[in-house]
Order: C-alpha cells, then sequence, then structure tokens
C-alpha cells in the first residue's frame, strides 16, 4: 500500500472551498494513490453537507479512499439518535444542521439524505499502514492499538502530544489544532485550524511533504 503516493487530508469543518483548493493542489491519482481523511467533515464551517457530498463523489471515483472518524461526526450520531444533543450544539453543531436545512427547533432526521447516514455510520475508527497509524486525535500511550477504546481515539489530546511513547508506527492524527503541522518522531499532527482562518493541510506520504491552502 506505501508504494504508490498516499494522501492524509486534516479536519475540513465544513470548508468546503478549502477542500477543493487542496484537492486541486495534491493532484491525486484516484486509480492509483490512497486518500485518507482524519475526520470532522462537519460543524463550525459553512458547508458541513456539501463537505460530505464532496467526500462521497470521490469515493464514487475511486476505492482507495479511507474515511475516518471524528469526534463531530460521534457527535453528530448522537444528536440524530437523542443521546445526547447538547454536547453537538455546544461544539458547532448548528451550522451543521442549517447545511442540511433545519435548525434545533425543526430537528427532522429525514432531511439528512440517506446515502450520508450511511457514510457517517461506515467511518473507520483508524486506519493502519505499512508504517502509520492513522486516527483522528490519538491513542493512549501504554496500551495495544488493537485494545484502544472510540472515545480516546476520537477525543484524546494531551496525555497523548505530549508523550514519546512508541506505538510501533508513526501515528498520524488531527483533532488538535496547530498553527503549523506537529512533527515528532512518534507523531505529525496535521489538524492546522482552516475553520478558524489558518489552513487545511494535506500530508503527501512516503515523501511527508505538506500541502496547504489558506482560508
Amino acid at each position: 500500500m506505501d508504494s504508490e503516493r498516499i494522501f492524509v487530508i486534516g479536519d475540513i469543518h465544513g470548508c468546503l472551498n478549502m477542500l477543493e483548493r487542496l484537492m486541486n493542489e495534491i493532484d491525486w491519482l484516484p486509480e492509483k494513490e490512497t486518500l485518507i481523511f482524519l475526520g470532522d467533515y462537519i460543524d463550525r464551517g459553512a458547508d458541513s453537507k456539501g463537505v460530505v457530498d464532496y467526500v462521497l463523489k470521490l469515493n464514487e471515483s475511486s476505492c482507495n479512499v479511507k474515511c475516518i472518524i471524528g469526534n463531530h461526526e460521534a457527535m453528530f450520531m448522537d444528536y440524530i439518535s437523542e443521546k445526547d444533543q447538547g454536547l453537538f450544539l455546544m461544539n458547532g453543531g448548528l451550522t451543521t444542521l442549517k447545511s442540511y436545512g433545519m435548525d434545533k427547533a425543526g430537528w427532522k432526521n429525514t432531511l439528512v439524505p440517506p446515502e450520508h447516514m450511511a457514510f457517517y455510520r461506515s467511518l473507520e475508527t483508524y486506519v493502519e499502514l505499512d508504517d502509520y497509524y492513522i486516527v483522528h486525535a490519538g491513542f493512549r500511550p501504554g496500551i495495544d492499538i488493537k485494545m484502544q477504546t472510540l472515545e480516546d481515539m476520537i477525543w484524546i489530546r494531551g496525555v497523548f502530544i505530549s508523550s514519546n511513547y512508541d506505538f510501533g508506527k508513526r501515528v498520524i492524527f488531527g483533532h488538535t489544532t496547530f498553527y503549523e503541522p506537529l512533527v515528532m518522531p512518534n507523531k505529525i499532527g496535521l489538524d492546522t485550524g482552516a475553520v478558524y482562518g489558518n489552513k487545511l493541510t494535506c500530508l503527501e506520504l512516503p515523501e511527508v511533504r505538506f500541502h496547504s491552502v489558506t482560508a
């Protein structure tokens, strides 16, 4: 899998225009190169629905697209199931509802297209490459990868980021925002605050080359 170029894109958060510009810049070849999304496709930005539509079209064009779940997708699914609606709304969820043509007072899950529901339910917890693990937030140090919890993989921050723990492979992650990509011997962080007016970043492997577009 690692013989061809692999592109890993950080947290998008509804910033469709930035995603489109980044895809034009990296010149991904869908028939033979892998494209991996780190999660947080939705919330806070203006066009969450548009981002999911765009990613679905990429999925239809290639079998080499892999999509990881972020904490914002997990919160949205909890909102839809009425398990926890407050947390989603407190974390920028209202912009996602508006992109689907609704608000918190007029919530109807029938307004979310079936293909979008299938997308949210199909998201992977992490992707393993020859030399890398790719996950939304990170892993808990000292615990085998196969024993990691979903909560840690989509929410963990400080204990993972500050750790020099060797997970057996370098970890590529998003979730925690940095002005520039975080590069450490055991990890690479790719959330560079697209929705906060900074930039959307993509990591190209195996070269370890960064591509980005500004807000």
